[in-house]
């Protein structure tokens, strides 16, 4: 298979296939041979076959059928690639040091002109079917059920803080306080800001630059300051777009276990700062992925 065919397929170029394949064996993920049991799937066709289901919204049968194992061993290969996968999250979603903050905030004063910016935060919801328990939490205002993920993105649109699973009904600003980013922001924030949409207007976060509401009484100085921050802040929206357009599970999950949909939603914000780079750009989309109508209460 060519590398072309290869990327269409799984989404991951050659050599990061090659390099996940290295640091989930380094974890501990192998090919266990169990006796009088069936063949045991080898590690690199459990990467393929994990990666092709973060990629696409197939049925474990069909997956099973593509990859020529039966359905249990497919989905035990998915459930043993995730815990393992999801054991590694300060591997792949890390916080800034001090010297990527400086560049970052450089980036981002070379895009909107806003000086110290070092990233833009957002909350995205990611659709399930209603959870067994409390399912009514889960019901957000486009009605249907879903879970959010928070995100905090550098100026490359990189995961650098993720917060997953608060229930769908619940605001923006509320998840925040609710996240453990909130409880060390003054330390990991310093003397720098995020930027941020209306969600997040108020004093309880002095760190998040916001936008002034339209009432239509905004002055000229309001109205470009405005635009500025929109155009930071667009850096967010097209992250989750890359990450719903390249990992199509996160569209619609099935599962009703809220740790697995935790896991699938951490596994792709993984997967999608291991691809993050001037060549990952999307074949369908190529001026950048639109998101969708997700936006949070």
């Amino acid at each position: 298979m060519d590398e072309g065919t290869f990327f269409r397929h799984l989404r991951v170029t050659l050599s990061q296939f090659d390099y996940l394949t290295h640091v989930l064996k380094q974890q501990g993920l192998n090919q266990n041979h169990q006796a009088g049991g069936p063949p045991e799937i080898p590690v690199k066709q459990k990467v393929a076959l994990f990666l092709w289901y973060m990629a696409n919204q197939n049925s474990f049968r069909e997956i099973s059928d593509k990859f020529n194992v039966s359905q249990s061993s497919a989905h035990r290969c998915v459930v043993e690639v995730l815990t393992t996968f999801c054991s590694m999250v300060p591997s792949f979603i890390s916080w800034f040091t001090m010297c990527e903050k400086t560049a970052s905030s450089a980036a981002f004063k070379a895009t909107c002109g806003i000086e110290g910016v070092i990233g833009a935060i957002d909350g995205c919801h990611i659709k399930i079917q209603r959870p067994h328990v409390r399912g009514g939490d889960y019901l957000n205002r486009k009605n249907y059920y879903s879970v959010v993920l928070q995100g905090i993105v550098d100026e490359r649109g990189r995961f650098r803080d993720i917060f997953v699973g608060a229930p769908g009904k619940v605001h923006d600003a509320r998840i925040l306080r609710k996240s453990k980013f909130f409880e060390s922001w003054g330390e990991k924030m310093g003397r720098f800001m995020l930027l941020g949409d209306t969600a997040y207007i108020g004093q309880a976060y002095p760190f998040v630059t916001t936008p002034k509401r339209d009432n239509g009484a905004l002055s000229m100085q309001d109205q470009l300051d405005n635009s500025k921050i929109s155009r930071g802040r667009v850096v967010v929206e097209q992250a989750f777009g890359r990450l719903k357009c390249k990992w199509r599970r996160v569209r619609d999950l099935p599962n009703t276990r809220l740790d697995a949909v935790v896991m699938v939603i951490v596994s792709a914000c993984m997967l999608h700062n291991l691809c993050a780079g001037p060549t990952d750009i999307c074949q369908d989309h190529p001026g950048g992925c639109p998101r969708q109508e997700d936006e949070n209460c």
